[in-house]
Order: C-alpha cells, then structure tokens, then sequence
C-alpha cells in the first residue's frame, strides 16, 4: 500500500474517532496559528503535527494535543498565518541568481545614460577588445530616450566601445541591442562572417527583417529580437553563465525558498542546464519540487533540406525523462514550446519598431511624437490603405526615407502591413505538440498574442484529438491577449494558463509600446489609451474570463524577467488589483479574489506539477511543505487593503518537515 495513502488513512481514522490516544507523537507541533489549508473546503485550521517529513494532523489546538510527547518540538504562533509552500508555474530558476555580472537591474535610463553605464562596465570589467560583454536586466521599454548624440541604440552602445563587442539582454528574453562591433561579428546561415548591414538584411538576413531595428537610412538601429539574435551571438538566451551558476547551485533553492517557493516547473529547461540540477541533488540542496519544461528549438533541428526532425527532439526528451523518471524531486514530463515573441514595439525607432508577437488583426502604424513636457505621444496613423501607401509597398526603393518624411511626417517603412509573426511555421507548432503529446509529454507553451493563443489551442486540441488522451496537464503560459472565443476553447478544454499577475496593471510607458499597435490613441493620457470596452482593454490578461469559462488558473513568477526576484506576494495583490499606486485598475473585471490566487499559488500549481497528492494544500498524509508570513494577508484582503499584501515577507520556509529558510531577525 502507498504509505502516503496509509498516512492519510490513518489521519483520517484519528479524526473521525476523536484523535485516538495512541496517536504517535510529533516531530513538531505548531499551535495558535491561522493555517490555510488551501484543501477542498478551503477551512481555516489552527494547529498541525508533522513526522517523518510528513503532516501527521491538521486541526484545532485541542485536537493536535495527542500528538504531543516528551520531545515534541512546540511552537506557538500567537495567530501567525501559515500556507502551503508555493509553486511557481512558470520560472527561469538558473537565472535568477545573483552573480557579478553588468546588470542594469531593469532600471529606466535614456540611451545617454545607457551608454555611461555601459562604459563603466566595460572598465569595471575590463573587456578586451573583440570579447563579449553581456549586458544583463536592460529595460526595453521604460527609458531609452535618445538625443541627439544617441539617436539609437547602435550608437549609444558605440558610444560605450567600439572594440568590445556588446550585448543588452532586455529583461524579457525576447530582445536584444548590440553595437556595431557586434553586428559586424553577425554570421548567416552559411556560418560565414557577413556582419549585420542593409546590404544583407536584404540578403543573408531576409528572413529576420521584422526582428531586426532599422534607422531611416535602413541601416541596422542596433534591435535585435528573438531568433535573430543567434546570428550574432550565440549565448543569447536568458540564461546566466552555467560555469558560473554551477559553482554556487544552492543559491538558486535558498532564493526561491526565501520567498516560500517549495515546488516549480522550470519553463525553458535547455539540456545544458542539467548538470546544475544534478548537483544540486548530489549535494541535498533541491528543496524544491521540480518539474522541468524541457526546451528542444525546432528551427535547431532542421534538416539540410529544411525538414525538422521531430524524432530527434522526442527521442533526447524521452532520454530526460527516462534519467529522472524514478527521482521523488526532479521530473521532466513536459515539454515547453514557443508560439510566438512579444507585443511590445518601439516608439522611439525611426521608424517605430511593430510587435512582433502573432496578431489577428494587422497592426496599426501609429505616428509618433512628443508632447510638452517631452514624453512620448501619438499625433495620428499612417493609413496603410491609402495609394500612397500602396504605391509605397509595390516600389519600397522609389522613395527616398528623409525626403519621403519631410513630405509626408511619416517614414515609407510605415506603409508595411504586419501581423506580427508565429515563432515557427504553424505546420511545425502543430507537428511539435502532436509529436510530443504521442509520447505522453504534457505540453507547455508560452503564447502572447491573440493568434498565437489561438494557434496554441488549435495545436493542443489536435494533439488530443490524435492520441485521445484528455488527460495530459497541458498548459499556456502568458496569454496577454486572446479572443473571445478562445477564451471559452481554453475553458472547455481545462487548460493551465500560467499568468504573471504582476503584468495586469496600468503603466504609461510600456502602455505607449503597445496599446497604440492596436487602437487608435490620440495623446499619451490614461483615457487615450483605456478605454472601456476597447478590444485591448477588454481582453489583456483576461483572468476572469478564463476562470469562469473553466480554465485552471496557475501563477508563473517568469523570473528573471522584469526582476530576479520571484515576487510571490506582489503577484498575488495585483492579481487581486491589476493596478499600483497612483493609478488604475487594468480592466477591474478581470479581477480574481485573493483565495482564487492563493489556489493558483498552492493546489493548483501542485496538479500543474501533477504534485498534488503530496503537495499543494495542507492536510494529513501530505509532505509538510508550509510557509509562516509576517502578515496576515487573508484579513487584508477582507478589509479592502489587498494592494498591502505585495510588502508581505517570509518568515520561514519548511520543506518536507525541515525549515529550510528562516528570516534574519530585524535590527
């Protein structure tokens, strides 16, 4: 019989007769404190006993009595709230270690203060010319104002060095800056040096055109987004430098366990990361459940006569699984795939830089301006169906970019018709999830726009419909915009959706890099750019809605993203809010109640994981994985001061009966 059953078996059978007095005694005995169970009933307790790494008793002061002997550790909480150790559905965790590393720390600088900072790197360091220096947790949206000695982000990295080749790795993953150095270093499809240029963004580099910044005279601006960055850098994912990460592995459990995470499914899981797995079990120090979202590019396994050999992919992920398949820890039953990139355009690039995320509508060309006090602000649109416009897309080289901007305020790259762009062919998303889903993988796959959301869906009921297996914990991660319609096929279907609640909130400079992509803004003001019932507004992040159409709602930190720090709790009161101080909600109906996000948080998370029989909720027979805060945040909630839950800080942090993190007393 599987003991964890026979625990629960007999808790139960203690419960139902009174707490039998031959109950064994504890380990540890916690009373006086507010225990959210997070189990079916959602009930409040106010005592637990843990054995064996394991919770013996959930219940009341009185009950838990029998389990105290003449050892038994007793701690009284004096009403402390206690919850289930978290999981994050959606974490980059080898990044979130802090190393010695040139990082902006998401920080808003205009491109003058961008290249200053980046200098002093470039001297703190001590880069030799010709070796790369990576820029980390560079803000992409907020800042990047340029002047006229940095028009753009090529030269205000050349400002930096011009012998160093640089690198800026937005805070996102999706976007990069280089200076000319390194675009110079860009090598095509051939592996032959070329360099990044006008001449072979028309040639070697066609493919990449809407991943890549241009200035007005077509050069390269220095933008480079995602696939396109591996023509000129190799090391241009997410992750920091794995010999450095590996010498110091603990850090990354100590971090997540300090903000209560105890269970997470690492979202982008590249075999190279997998010996920092590995030594964090040889050394004892994974205290945290983990689940890995295996990543295999299909564009890396494409054959000399452009097939993708999907039986390649499968047969190294099966490899994974089989290595971990009997590790109580560590799995790596899922496979992660992108659909898409990201919404965000560029505001400041001549000409603006569109999302280059899956739309399903084409995107507007707004044209920007300044207004008063200097801050960015949409004067009007290009109308892209105009016989200019048309006379522009037919004969792009009879039109010179500054004479055609004197004559017409806008530049003849705006006349392009774009609706972003699926991360790969859909044939190939589509094959990807089949494939793996006949191998009994769950599929993860992160999808932005409201196409790729679409896309992900179509895939995933395909997948099901081949193999018929209704089963697997597929999930989608992200969904900053979908359809209606989609919105009720992710119910019906009862997929996962990982949010960042963090996201859903109103901010006036990343609000300008998309919001004016999708509806007609006049101005830079808050009611320009919300407004009710609009289709951005109405369907970003649509939490709410995926609820009630019968999605399960998880909760994704993304870390690094935006910050290293997993944030467990400023997640949890936007979710609650969607807004930050001194502005308002993003879409109030969106809303979820703070218990809807602490499930996500806890059982929900733990059937993500397909952890939930010893994981997730705080009862009998289940590992004693358990978090105390320094504040109650059930009764903030109640009380209408929900936005106080995001200062609320870990206490201590116990993870299969063993405190594995406790907080420095204060001075």
């Amino acid at each position: 019989m599987n003991p964890s059953r026979a625990l629960t078996a007999a808790a139960a059978a203690l419960l139902t007769h009174g707490v039998a007095q031959a109950a064994a005694p504890a380990q540890l005995v916690i009373t006086d404190a507010t225990i959210y169970t997070a189990d079916a009933s959602h009930h409040l307790a106010q005592a637990l006993a843990v054995g064996g790494g394991r919770l013996l008793f959930v219940g009341s002061n009185a009950e838990v009595a029998a389990f105290i002997g003449p050892h038994t550790e007793v701690r009284h909480l004096a009403g402390a709230l206690v919850l289930p150790g978290l999981v994050d559905s959606h974490v980059h965790p080898l990044d979130i270690v802090d190393l010695d590393v040139c990082d902006l720390a998401d920080q808003p600088r205009t491109l003058r203060e961008l290249s200053e900072f980046v200098r002093g790197c470039v001297e703190h360091y001590k880069a030799a010319p010709g070796t790369w220096l990576n820029v980390h947790e560079w803000n992409y949206t907020d800042g990047n104002q340029p002047d006229a000695a940095n028009p753009t982000l090529r030269a205000a990295l050349d400002h930096a060095s011009t012998t160093v080749l640089i690198q800026l790795l937005g805070d996102d993953g999706h976007h990069s800056a280089f200076n000319s150095a390194a675009l110079a270093a860009a090598s095509n499809a051939a592996g032959r040096t070329v360099g990044l240029s006008k001449a072979t963004l028309a040639k070697d580099f066609a493919a990449y055109a809407k991943l890549i910044g241009v200035d007005a005279r077509g050069e390269p601006d220095g933008a480079v987004n995602e696939d396109a960055r591996a023509a000129l850098n190799k090391n241009t994912v997410m992750y920091n430098d794995l010999a450095e990460v590996i010498k110091v592995p603990a850090r990354i459990t100590e971090r997540l366990n300090s903000v209560g995470i105890t269970a997470m499914l690492d979202a982008m899981a590249s075999p190279e990361g997998l010996p920092v797995y590995d030594k964090l079990l040889a050394m004892k120090k994974l205290t945290v459940r983990t689940t890995l979202a295996q990543f295999y590019d299909p564009e890396l396994f494409r054959r000399a006569d452009g097939s993708v050999d999907y039986d390649a992919m499968v047969g190294k992920a099966v490899a994974v699984r089989a290595k971990y398949a009997d590790n109580p820890l560590l799995r790596a039953d899922t496979v992660k795939l992108f659909a898409d990139g990201v919404l965000e355009g560029n505001p400041f690039a001549v000409p603006p830089t569109l999302p280059d995320a899956a739309s399903l509508k084409p995107f507007l060309q707004p044209i920007f301006g300044k207004d008063a006090s200097g801050r960015v602000t949409v004067d009007g649109y290009v109308d892209t169906a105009s016989p200019l416009c048309a006379a522009v897309r037919a004969h792009p080289q009879a039109y010179q970019a500054a004479q055609f901007m004197r004559a017409h305020g806008f530049h003849p790259a705006q006349c392009a018709i774009s609706s972003g762009q699926l991360q790969h062919e859909r044939s190939v998303i589509l094959e990807f999830v089949r494939r793996f889903h006949l191998a009994g993988f769950n599929l993860h796959i992160h999808a932005i726009g409201d196409s790729a959301v679409r896309t992900a869906v179509d895939a995933l009921e395909a997948a099901r419909a081949a193999d018929g297996v209704l089963t697997t914990r597929d999930g989608i991660a992200h969904v900053q915009l979908a359809a209606s319609a989609d919105i009720q096929r992710i119910g019906r279907d009862h997929l996962y959706v990982a949010f960042t609640y963090a996201w859903m909130i109103v901010d006036p400079d990343y609000d300008l890099t998309v919001i004016p992509f999708f509806e007609h803004v006049r101005g830079n003001s808050y009611q320009a750019l919300h407004v009710p019932g609009s289709y951005y507004e109405a369907h970003s992040y649509p939490v709410r809605s995926i609820q009630r159409a019968g999605g399960i709602l998880v909760a994704g930190s993304d870390a690094p993203v935006e910050t290293r720090d997993p944030r467990p709790f400023v997640n949890m009161a936007r979710a609650v809010t969607r807004r930050v101080a001194g502005e308002p909600s993003l879409n109030a109906a969106e809303q979820v109640s703070l218990q809807d996000v602490l499930d996500a948080y806890t059982i929900n998370g733990a059937r993500f994981l397909g952890r939930e029989r010893e994981a997730g909720s705080l009862e009998a027979g289940k590992s004693a994985d358990f978090i105390v805060v320094d504040q109650d945040i059930l009764k903030l909630a109640a009380h209408g001061a929900a936005d106080r839950i995001a200062a609320t800080r870990v206490r201590e942090t116990w993870f299969m009966g063993r405190q594995v993190y406790v907080a420095a007393a204060p001075h």
